[in-house]
């Protein structure tokens, strides 16, 4: 026994403690595949890391096999506001059948009240009430009557064809029209208890058109948590009957009523129940993996392009070449974001639901539907004990750059396994666990060390964590010393905001949502700050104080500030949507930049202390923020800002005197950045330069015409107007003959 003790490997106590913990880690990522404790960020990552296979795989080319019948914005402009009446929806139909000869049509819509727009109700009360004695109107009204009955010409001209109709399977306890028979029952399916989604209500169709279809589908778009569908259930529950999905009907009315064979999987006893496993439907020759709740994933394609859209309108007046939808499979749905059926999905926010049910009949003809069947969950759960038992053994014996080899090679074996499974035998394994396991391992056996040599780095972020992006913390902790708190002077920017009208803003709001507001609004501006690697200095109420240049150096601090002064604008108006879902009203900021030497440093008394700016400077750029409501702008800079970020365009404003300064200082309005400013901007500003030119040389009917010209083409500018004003109270209190054109502002 001594003989083979000298070959085990000896542990310190360090060594069996991050033993113990990677075993429990192990064990933890076990659990959640196996199915013990279902974790729901681990759940989240698999589903991210299923979109990211579907985008990397995902078929570049057309399928010419299914067209979709897009009720799109430009049929509803050529035929009127859906839903068009029925004798147009016949007319469609036959054209679809008769001329262009398409082989099935479904429908992603559902008709689940009768057709009045004919006037035919109206005319039979008629004939029951004042003109009931009328012999020639009940004559003519029965010799109509089959013209203006448009529900059974669209039911008539349905029985001819192969057409499938969409039925609404809903949560809600509500019923509208009727439904199809359902394919099988869940009695059927003996004592087994079986996983399934299951409706309330539904919204099908009026029983004319029910019952002259070919068959019916729901059209239940399934969404995981995270609200993208990924899946469709093949089977929909309701009152004991089981309800086919619309692809499936399409897809069954093409291979000519093909029946329905549900392949089951032999029960296991789990808990003192029998729980079964729907494997898979098959249609003819063409078997559909389902996964445990009967649903099966959507093979997608590249969207928009995989499949071809036509305008309803085109099909409905003939104006398509008589062969282009010749035995093609078509579905009827809507791309137009009023009749809202936009679904997110793993490779696109907003797509028609119609294409999901295009996807999955394409899937079906080309037997590539992934699947995930039951042998997975075993499959998955032996290799987290594979890679994570022997992990957790060898890498607290093992150097940082074997532990990042040995976990690499493992990492890209599993993916690269994972991906081979998914593209060559249309399997879905489960990803996430595994990675993550790897990952945890690693970090934390790799933590000793990292806590270790970072000692300085977390003095500094004690030190400035508060006040700088994070990015900043991390490049200053590669050189700790060079930074600290002590006082000195820079060439640095800063910037104020503020809310106008605030007060009144508040005085609308309850305590709880002006807190929620100020949060808001707070962190999209901080955010814009920090992007552009500015240090947040202080929070004054619903004021923001920023400085640039400190306490990492930063040469191009006046165009980030600048940068961000902008950004604050439009970050302003990108929270309007949100402001009023939430009834508060749109907040407007003034912004004051300006640049100079100022003291930094960490200031204040023995009780309280901050790493903040002082100087005239700052107070220069204060007082700019104050002025910006005067001349109803939204940001105000010095001329130092002007020379120090050259590559803006700037409209100067006015010189002025502020209250504390002795000099008049030239003040711009920062228009943007000259590769993004317009050529109608650019002129606009040089007009008004002339006008100011004009001003202070008191040619005052020059510079008039100049202000009305430019407050006529933009009545809502507040400065045009202010110089009409300074104009007309100049000519009647002219200024001295030595007047240097400085307002001057006794207020802060």
């Amino acid at each position: 026994m001594a003989h083979f003790a000298r070959w085990i490997p000896k542990f310190s106590v360090n060594d069996l403690a991050r033993l113990v913990i990677g075993l429990a880690v192990v064990a933890f990522f076990i659990a959640h595949e196996a199915e013990f404790r279902e974790f729901r960020f681990l759940q989240q990552l698999e589903l991210w890391a299923y979109d990211a296979r579907v985008r990397l795989f995902l078929p570049a080319t057309r399928d010419t096999r299914v067209v979709i019948l897009d009720i799109d914005e430009k049929s509803l402009k050529a035929e009127g506001r859906w839903p068009w009446s029925r004798n147009k929806m016949a007319d469609l139909v036959k054209q679809l059948f008769e001329k262009y000869q398409i082989r099935v049509l479904g429908f992603d819509i559902t008709f689940s009240e009768a057709d009045t727009s004919s006037g035919l109700p109206v005319l039979d009360a008629l004939a029951k009430n004042e003109l009931r004695g009328n012999a020639e109107y009940l004559a003519a009204l029965e010799k109509s009557r089959a013209s203006l009955s448009y529900d059974d010409l669209f039911a008539a001209e349905i029985r001819k064809w192969p057409v499938v109709m969409g039925i609404a399977l809903t949560g809600q306890e509500d019923r509208a029209g009727v439904l199809p028979p359902p394919n099988f029952l869940l009695k059927e399916l003996g004592s087994v208890q079986y996983r399934y989604v299951s409706a309330q209500g539904f919204s099908g169709n009026i029983q004319a058109l029910q019952e002259a279809a070919a068959a019916g589908g729901h059209i239940y778009p399934s969404l995981d948590m995270d609200g993208i569908t990924r899946r469709v259930p093949m089977f929909m529950l309701y009152e004991g009957g089981f309800h086919e999905a619309l692809s499936l009907a399409i897809a069954r009315t093409y291979f000519g009523n093909a029946p329905i064979k549900v392949q089951l999987d032999a029960p296991t006893k789990t808990g003192g129940q029998l729980l079964g496993w729907v494997r898979s439907v098959k249609i003819g020759d063409v078997s559909i993996p389902l996964d445990r709740e009967m649903k099966a994933m959507v093979p997608y394609r590249e969207s928009p392009g995989g499949y071809r859209y036509i305008s309803a309108t085109d099909a409905l007046r003939g104006k398509l070449d008589k062969d282009e939808l010749k035995d093609k499979i078509v579905i009827m749905g809507t791309s137009a974001a009023g009749l809202l059926d936009l679904r997110a999905t793993p490779i696109r926010e907003e797509m028609p639901g119609v294409e999901i049910h295009a996807n999955l009949v394409a899937g079906m003809l080309d037997q590539s539907i992934k699947s995930r069947p039951p042998e997975i969950l075993g499959i998955t759960v032996l290799c987290l004990l594979l890679v994570g038992v022997p992990c957790a053994f060898l890498l607290p014996r093992l150097s940082a750059v074997w532990s990042t080899a040995v976990v690499g090679v493992l990492f890209a074996l599993s993916v690269g396994l994972n991906l081979w499974a998914w593209q060559s035998q249309n399997l879905v394994v489960p990803i996430a666990s595994t990675l993550s396991m790897l990952l945890v391992l690693y970090f934390l056996n790799m933590a000793y060390g990292f806590f270790a040599e970072a000692r300085s780095r977390r003095l500094i972020t004690g030190l400035f964590g508060t006040y700088v992006p994070k990015e900043l913390v991390a490049e200053m902790s590669k050189n700790p010393g060079e930074y600290s708190m002590r006082g000195e002077s820079r060439e640095m920017t800063v910037l104020f905001s503020d809310v106008r009208d605030f007060t009144s803003i508040s005085e609308g709001l309850t305590p709880e949502g002006l807190k929620d507001l100020m949060n808001t609004y707070l962190t999209a501006m901080t955010e814009k700050v920090q992007e552009k690697r500015g240090t947040i200095d202080k929070y004054i109420g619903d004021a923001i104080m920023a400085f640039w240049g400190a306490p990492v150096s930063d040469a191009d601090h006046a165009t980030h500030a600048l940068e961000s002064a902008i950004a604050m604008q439009k970050g302003l108006r990108g929270l309007d949507a949100e402001f009023a879902k939430r009834g508060w009203p749109p907040l407007a900021i003034g912004v004051g930049v300006n640049c100079g030497v100022m003291s930094v440093g960490d200031m204040g008394s023995k009780f309280r202390r901050s790493y903040t700016v002082m100087g005239d400077s700052v107070n220069l750029a204060s007082r700019l923020e104050g002025l910006t409501k005067e001349y109803g702008v939204g940001i105000l800079v010095t001329e130092n800002i002007v020379k120090a970020a050259p590559s803006f365009v700037y409209r100067e404003v006015d010189k002025v005197r502020v209250k504390g300064k002795l000099e008049g200082v030239a003040i711009y309005e920062p228009l943007g950045k000259r590769s993004e400013v317009g050529e109608q901007t650019q002129v606009e500003a040089d007009r008004f330069h002339k006008g100011l030119d004009y001003y202070r040389k008191q040619r005052w009917d020059d510079a008039e015409q100049v202000f009305k010209n430019l407050a006529y083409a933009s009545p809502e500018t507040k400065l045009y107007r202010l110089y009409l004003e300074r104009v007309a109270h100049s000519r009647k209190n002219p200024p001295p003959a030595n007047w240097d054109g400085v307002f001057v502002f006794t207020t802060k």
